[in-house]
């Protein structure tokens, strides 16, 4: 643990004493945290910046930033709104519009890039995107607004 500035406790990674799995589950020692209210603040406090992803929070005139184990990212689209566009509902609880040039499958999982970051779909989005899956001539495919895009492996 280092404090920079005396305003923020930094905890690096190898010092966090939770993680996230590959498929955006928290754990500890004791196993995967089970109460929802602490998953979900979890994932809302979640930030990245050049050293990776972190969880903060401020605690008096303190900011505590813990860089956190994750395995590929830390951003999962947790569900899809349809709307005019389709947006993907993050973990975060932000929402970022679907943009079907920017897919990628990777180990059989679909990804979105965002900007240097990436997203992976939980099984939840990729059931609600199913009807505008295609696999055909070895391709798979998104239709989105009448357009067939070819979603590339990575």
């Amino acid at each position: 643990m280092k404090t920079d500035n005396n305003s923020e406790i930094i905890i690096s990674r190898e010092d966090a004493v939770f993680w996230m799995d590959g498929n955006g589950r928290w754990h500890n020692q004791y196993g995967e945290f089970e109460h929802k209210k602490v998953v979900a603040y979890f994932n809302r406090s979640i930030g990245y910046d050049a050293d990776g992803y972190f969880v903060s929070q401020v605690r008096g005139d303190m900011l505590e930033k813990v860089y956190f184990p994750y395995q590929e990212t830390a951003l999962f689209a947790v569900d899809i709104i349809q709307n005019n566009d389709l947006q993907l509902l993050l973990n975060t609880q932000k929402q970022v519009p679907l943009n079907p040039e920017k897919l990628f499958i990777r180990n059989d999982n679909l990804f979105m890039h965002l900007e240097n970051q990436i997203i992976k779909f939980t099984d939840r989005s990729m059931i609600k995107l199913s009807d505008r899956f295609d696999d055909s001539n070895g391709q798979f495919t998104i239709h989105l607004n009448e357009i067939c895009y070819t979603i590339q492996e990575e």
